[in-house]
């Protein structure tokens, strides 16, 4: 059926052409927004690619010590869990790219098909041309009007007509341009799905060769599970002794804090009490001396001490940063994690960490999450040393560093060097082990870190 009458064309192609410009605007709004949603999976992809690629950097130190370690088996687990996020993602991908392919075929149907009227409508507008050409009929069809109003319109509607038809075989031209992009279109995002497809099954093979990797360490570890349940159970003790030092500095700490307030409240009593004897002080008496004495108890929750205007801000500061701290390398991955856990290799062997462990490059520098004050520098029972670092209720524990580059009440910036990783040559790993407290209680430093090294 005809989208309009032949007496009207001007109004069918109107018509066609709002529809065909409708269609337009709303591709371009949601091609926007596919838009972004590609460029989303496309930047995830990319971040997992680098986090492969450091991954197999520190598997390459660990591997060169030539002995099969237990960090080698946390690299490749970390990798493989990469690795199928990354294949997760590509999916992700080729399923928009599937949509996006549904979508232009829909609108190149759509296009073909107002399209033909367009075409349908001119040609019989060229037929209805062609029937009246010549001047007489229309000279006829002119003076045939009731009035002069008629003969008027009659006489505008053929100057209209002619202009009209001049313009129709442009803007058919310009649906046709439009159609045809929209097919390229539509070639270049098959063609993309190919190689992402291909991409995919690439990933895929990846992923077989580092399970099969994984089953290698693995077996080699369970041959010598007593001799690595022994070298564990010595390490869970010194893991043990490091938090309950910790511990201990930050209790320290926080007493330290707390006093430090409660003398300054003290102070602040007696001044106030001696400015009000002053004031009504009679005459000829002597001025009695105020002595401000020490300050033995803290009766205030030593756990939550009375903060300055300053501190209070820079707990608000470091509170509002959660899920955008730096890390405290430039290169590295989580290859512990908070809490209680079970150990990779041997099952059933529960193991547990107050913060994170990060292994990173030989020679790492570690640095400051955020801005604060140094509080407390101490030798670990695990060997090397540990840096504490205020920041107001807030504090960040760095452990396992061989130099350290600051000193107790050092002012320090964001993402300042501490000191250098030590390296376990044993295992070939270079790692630092980064807790989070607020007041006596420990957070999951994962959730504070941001994605951005």
């Amino acid at each position: 059926m005809s989208l309009c009458r032949l007496k009207k064309p001007s109004n069918c192609i109107y018509a066609i052409l709002v529809f065909l410009c409708l269609m337009a605007s709303t591709s371009v709004y949601s091609q926007k927004a596919t838009t972004q949603n590609k460029q989303s999976l496309e930047n995830k992809k990319k971040k997992l690619n680098e986090e492969i690629n450091e991954i197999n950097s520190l598997l390459s130190e660990t591997k060169a010590s030539k002995k099969t370690s237990l960090n080698q088996l946390v690299a490749i687990n970390k990798k493989i869990s990469i690795r199928e996020e990354l294949i997760s993602t590509i999916v992700a991908e080729i399923q928009q790219l599937n949509k996006e392919i549904k979508q232009n075929e829909r609108e190149i149907s759509k296009l073909q098909e107002n399209l033909k009227r367009l075409k349908d409508e001119y040609a019989r507008m060229i037929y209805f041309a062609q029937r009246n050409r010549d001047s007489y009929s229309r000279l006829v069809f002119i003076f045939a009007s009731g009035d002069f109003n008629q003969a008027y319109l009659r006489l505008k509607y053929f100057q209209q007509y002619s202009q009209f038809r001049k313009k129709q075989a442009n803007e058919i031209v310009a649906a046709q341009k439009i159609l045809n992009e929209k097919i390229e279109e539509l070639k270049s995002k098959k063609h993309e799905k190919d190689l992402l497809l291909g991409n995919e099954e690439e990933e895929k093979v990846n992923l077989t060769k580092e399970r099969e990797g994984q089953e290698v360490v693995l077996t080699e570890l369970q041959k010598k599970e007593r001799q690595l349940k022994e070298e564990l159970q010595k390490k869970k003790r010194d893991a043990e002794n490091l938090q309950l030092a910790i511990k201990r500095l930050i209790e320290a700490e926080i007493k330290r804090k707390a006093e430090e307030a409660a003398k300054e409240a003290a102070a602040a009593a007696a001044a106030k009490k001696a400015a009000e004897k002053k004031a009504v002080k009679p005459k000829n008496v002597k001025e009695e001396k105020v002595e401000v004495k020490e300050v033995k108890e803290v009766k205030k929750d030593a756990t939550m001490p009375e903060l300055s205007d300053e501190a209070v801000e820079l707990s608000n500061d470091f509170a509002n940063n959660r899920g955008k701290l730096p890390w405290p390398v430039t290169k590295g991955y989580i290859c512990e994690q908070y809490g209680e856990h079970e150990h990779p290799a041997i099952k059933g062997f529960m193991m547990f960490n107050n913060g994170v462990e990060i292994c990173s490059s030989m020679g790492a520098q570690a640095r400051a999450v955020f801005a604060g004050e140094v509080t407390g520098i101490a030798v670990s029972p695990t060997g090397g040393k540990l840096v504490i670092i205020r920041h107001g209720e807030y504090l960040s524990v760095y452990s396992n560093l061989g130099d350290v580059s600051v000193k107790t009440g050092d002012k320090v910036a964001v993402k300042q060097p501490l000191g250098t990783i030590l390296h376990n040559e044993d295992e070939g790993k270079s790692s630092i082990n980064l807790q989070i407290w607020k007041g006596q209680k420990t957070m999951d430093p994962s959730g504070w870190l941001s994605g951005v090294k």
